[in-house]
Parts: C-alpha cells; sequence; structure tokens
C-alpha cells in the first residue's frame, strides 16, 4: 500500500534531485545511493528496481555508459536496501522467526553491508571515471515534498516505532501530500493501493503453504535428518553460522523468492541457533543476509526479471547473464558475510 501510495514521482524525485546537480560522469554512482535509499525507505527492492530502472535505461543510452552495468547498480543498491530496511518483508520474515527486534538485527546486518557497499561504490566510480562518455545535462522537474514519506517511514525505522505505525505514518503522509498537490486523483490512489494489496496475496499463500508444509516435515522427522547432516559437515558456532547461510540460500535458490526462503529455513534455523549457541539477533542476520546474497544473483529472481522486463518495455535488449557479471554488491556482501562469520572476535 505504501508503494501504492508514494508512487513513481517520489523516487523519480530523489533521482532527479541528485542527478541533475552532479556531473554525468557520477551518474551510474547517484543511480546505486537513489536505489539503496529508496530501496531502504520502501522496504522493497522488486518495487525500487521497477521504478529506477525506467531511469537508469535512457541514462545509459545518452551518456554512453554500458547498459548492464547500469541495471546491475540498480539492482546491487536494491538489494542493500531491502537487506537493511525495518520494513521489508525479509526483515519481518526473519525477526519474527528468530524471536529478536528488528534494531537489534538492522545492527548485526549494518556492519556487514556497508563495507560491502562502500567498496560496491568504490567499484562503480573507479570505472565510471575510466569510461569515455557523453555529458549529458538531465534537467527535469522534481518535488521535494514528495520526498517526506520516505524520510519519515526511514526515521521511524531507526528510532524503533512498530513497523504497521511506521507504514502507516507513511501512507498518511503521502496520500496527503499526493493529494493535495494534485499529483493524483483519488481514485487513481485507491487503485494504486489495491493493486498494492493485491501484488501480495500471492505471497502470502505461498507462505501459508510452506508453513504447513514445514509442520508436514517436522512431524515425520525432516527436520531432525536435516539437522543431523548439518552437524556431520558443520561443526562448531562458525560452521552452524555458515551452515545456517547456505541452508537458506538453498532454499533461496529452489523457490526464487528470499522472503519464502527464510520463511522455510526459519524453524530449522532456530533449532540450529540453539544447538550451536548463535544468538537470535545473529541468526535473524544470517537468513536476510544470504537470502538476499543468492536473490540478488539468481538469473531467474525477481528482481532480475522486473529489470529486463523494463528496458524490454523501453525498447532495449538485456540478458541475465550480461547484468550478473556486473552485481558487485552481492558478491561482496557474500565476501564481507563470510569474512564477518570467520574473524569474529567474540567467537574466536
Amino acid at each position: 500500500i505504501f508503494v501504492g501510495v508514494v508512487g513513481r514521482s517520489s523516487a523519480e524525485s530523489v533521482a532527479y534531485l541528485l542527478l541533475s546537480h552532479v556531473p554525468s560522469q557520477y551518474s551510474v554512482v547517484i543511480l546505486f545511493v537513489v536505489s539503496c535509499f529508496v530501496s531502504l525507505a520502501m522496504g522493497t527492492s522488486v518495487g525500487t528496481i521497477t521504478l529506477i530502472t525506467p531511469i537508469a535505461a535512457p541514462l545509459a543510452v545518452a551518456t554512453g555508459f554500458s547498459l548492464p552495468f547500469c541495471v546491475a547498480s540498480v539492482i546491487g543498491g536494491a538489494m542493500f536496501g531491502d537487506n537493511l530496511s525495518f520494513i521489508s518483508d525479509t526483515t519481518i520474515a526473519a525477526c519474527n522467526g528468530q524471536g529478536c527486534q528488528m534494531k537489534d538485527k538492522f545492527r548485526e546486518n549494518f556492519k556487514i553491508a556497508l563495507p560491502a557497499a562502500l567498496l560496491s561504490l568504490a567499484i562503480i566510480l573507479i570505472i565510471s571515471l575510466n569510461t569515455p562518455i557523453e555529458q549529458f545535462p538531465i534537467i527535469k522537474e522534481y518535488n521535494l515534498i514528495q520526498i517526506i514519506p520516505y524520510i519519515l517511514v526511514l526515521a521511524g525505522g531507526i528510532i524503533g516505532i512498530n513497523v504497521f505505525v511506521v507504514l502507516l505514518i507513511g501512507i498518511v503522509s503521502g496520500a496527503f501530500i499526493m493529494l493535495a498537490g494534485g499529483h493524483i486523483a483519488p481514485v487513481d490512489l485507491l487503485a494504486n493501493m489495491g493493486n498494492g494489496v493485491s501484488g501480495m496475496f500471492e505471497t502470502c499463500m505461498v507462505a501459508i503453504l510452506v508453513a504447513a508444509m514445514c509442520a508436514l516435515i517436522r512431524e515425520y522427522g525432516g527436520f531432525n535428518a536435516l539437522l543431523a547432516w548439518i552437524h556431520r559437515i558443520f561443526r562448531g558456532k562458525r560452521g552452524g553460522q555458515l551452515g545456517m547461510g547456505l541452508l537458506v540460500g538453498a532454499m533461496d535458490i529452489a523457490t526464487a523468492n528470499n522472503t519464502v526462503a527464510i520463511v522455510m529455513a526459519n524453524p530449522i534455523a532456530k533449532e540450529m541457533a540453539q544447538e550451536y549457541g548463535i544468538t537470535p539477533r545473529k541468526a535473524a542476520s544470517i537468513l536476510d543476509t544470504f537470502s538476499c546474497i543468492f536473490q540478488g544473483i539468481i538469473p531467474y529472481g525477481a528482481q532480475m526479471l522486473v529489470a529486463i522486463s523494463a528496458v524490454n518495455e523501453l525498447g532495449g535488449e538485456l540478458s541475465a547473464f550480461q547484468i550478473m557479471p556486473r552485481l558487485f554488491y552481492p558478491m561482496l556482501l557474500l565476501v564481507s558475510s563470510v569474512l564477518a562469520i570467520l574473524w569474529n572476535r567474540k567467537e574466536k
């Protein structure tokens, strides 16, 4: 509902605010940063990619930047925000499943995700500075008032306000701003909210089916068999954390949905956390982070398919295998996550 209320124009205002005030050489850097911010505020990587890719594709054509490079930067930034957002469905699923506070999980994630994001930003900047491009001044109208709902939601999540209260604040403020400014008609606003609800119906049904399937697996000894197999391969607390990460990663590869993967892995991960002495916030961080890593890389994930579809609608041609080698953030996040597990001083 929040995404339907704030609409495309709010995300465009954020993007054009920055793009119109920096040289074209730094445009891809701005795309990455804007994608991080919008996804962090909205809590959806797919929604962010849907909004920012139509800006990135024409920009690549106008400046001469590689189209796969621009789109990959958008996907990477969107996955950063999705992983850290307080209102992301992955965050809610991981925290509820492991029984921890969202702010505690955020602290665990932030120290892993920030180095990966900064290194990705540096790589994007180096590639941009070494790419000969055409200077293309971007002159687009933007409205700073439309950014207010993003800021309110982001601030509310950081402060620790209940997620539903935060979303309600974002919906009310966004609806008021869009209606008062004449940016949308009341009927269209309600239609957008309805589309947002219907878009979650499939995910809700899958989550219910997955929960029922997990109960059957537990009842007939599947969890015990899986835990026994994990114990034979992964030993110690570090091994348990790596096993937990690979478990949710394998489920994400199978389902192509990071939220569903977390819901499936939650009960097994909770038992692993008790067996290996892993704190709930650490377990939630591992589930969310590793699911986002695999979801951001697989060529048949919703994020990749939405980005390719947006480019095709604009008349471009792009394949997942052109984008995948340039997905710097998910790859660096994997490295950062593994290093954080292996080199944790408290674990030594």
